[in-house]
């Protein structure tokens, strides 16, 4: 699906309508997943759960006073126009719910609110989709990109009446759905905070393999989150601050609730930023020591080999000694080869003990001591 999540942060959200087009203009995106859409009307004394056809939808009626209309998949267009001319629903909202790159937000009509948030797929945490509700008085409409949510509670709380939410209206619902969403990133990020803790573990242990390749992928995968989480924010705030009577006073207090555990989200995922940074500079500073290491056995074996090669270059000198009585006269000694060896062991040795009594030929205690890593406190 074309960008359907915006899972990566190097995707360009397109757009499918030409330049000019007529706002409102719906276009569904190539390999949309089918539509489905099923009907929960609840209320105090009870509720009913049917699924529609498209042809059911206009003339679908209820006599609970709160409907929710779940639409997964968004092939089927008939279904928006449907849904749009029954409930009064604005066009350029309907063109927001086909084209699925929207940043989280909230926005204000005359008679609901239109809402985009930014759900975590359950069967891949790495990628998200996007949920698109209409809140009015009466109803909540939700429009996912494929089967697969964070809302079976919610539905079993209308099922079983747990708590207040089959007492409690639309608006509430909508705050209980906005919630689903904003939990289900909770285990998304306490999976990569433990991905991260095994990255710590293995670079601190002085590992080095593909850690720069595993240290990348949390990384984007952060910047996903980030990007998806965000902006969430600013639309719960917006939600709070508006003067739509669709969410009520009550409502209003489940919704900073709702805000304080974005806030909590992006406490954590800023300190895993942190934490990602700081793996970096230690997996590039250990990479750089280990050359270091390297480089210095070199210098050592370069430093003592180069006098030894200067004595036996001296000593392959053509010398021709029946010239002079000069050239080379310890070649015509008995002990002249054995001299040559120990001068080049001595040179050797004291090289080897010069440069251990300046500490070089040992390695730094702290570079060598292993110590198991603290985890990070959640």
């Amino acid at each position: 699906m074309e960008n359907s999540a915006g899972d990566s942060h190097r995707r360009r959200p397109r757009r499918r309508t030409a330049a000019g087009a007529v706002p409102g203009t719906l276009i569904a995106a190539p390999g949309a997943a089918k539509t489905n859409v099923e009907v929960i009307a609840f209320g105090p004394d009870g509720f009913e759960r049917i699924v529609l056809a498209t042809k059911e939808l206009a003339t679908f009626t209820t006599s609970y006073p709160a409907v929710w209309v779940n639409v997964t998949g968004l092939a089927d267009l008939d279904v928006l126009t449907s849904l749009g001319t029954r409930f009064n629903l604005h066009d350029l909202a309907l063109e927001d719910v086909i084209n699925t790159h929207q940043r989280p937000k909230a926005e204000e009509y005359d008679d609901h609110v239109f809402i985009v948030a930014r759900m975590p797929l359950r069967n891949n945490f790495s990628k998200t989709e996007q949920l698109a509700l209409f809140v009015g008085g009466t109803f909540v409409i939700t429009f996912q990109e494929k089967p697969g949510d964070w809302f079976d509670l919610v539905r079993s709380r209308i099922t079983e009446n747990r708590g207040r939410i089959r007492r409690s209206g639309a608006d509430y619902l909508a705050y209980a759905l906005l919630d689903a969403v904003v939990d289900s990133y909770f285990p998304v990020i306490e999976q990569l905070g433990e991905e991260i803790d095994k990255l710590e573990t293995f670079i601190l242990g002085d590992n080095s393999g593909d850690a720069l390749e595993r240290l990348h992928r949390a990384k984007r995968k952060l910047i996903t989150f980030r990007r998806a989480i965000w902006p969430h924010r600013e639309m719960l705030n917006a939600l709070m601050r508006t003067d739509s009577l669709v969410f009520g006073d009550t409502t209003q207090v489940y919704l900073r609730d709702c805000y304080d555990h974005i806030v909590q989200l992006m406490d954590v995922i800023e300190t895993d930023r942190e934490l990602i940074s700081d793996l970096f500079d230690i997996h590039l500073s250990r990479v750089n020591l280990r050359m270091n290491e390297i480089m210095k056995v070199l210098t050592i074996i370069a430093t003592v080999f180069i006098p030894l090669g200067f004595v036996a270059s001296v000593y392959g000198m053509n010398f021709d000694r029946s010239v002079s009585p000069w050239n080379m006269p310890e070649l015509a000694w008995r002990f002249g080869y054995p001299f040559a060896l120990g001068l080049m062991a001595a040179i050797g040795g004291g090289l080897i003990y010069f440069l251990y009594r300046r500490g070089w030929l040992t390695r730094d205690e702290g570079n060598h001591r292993r110590s198991a890593p603290k985890s990070r406190g959640r």
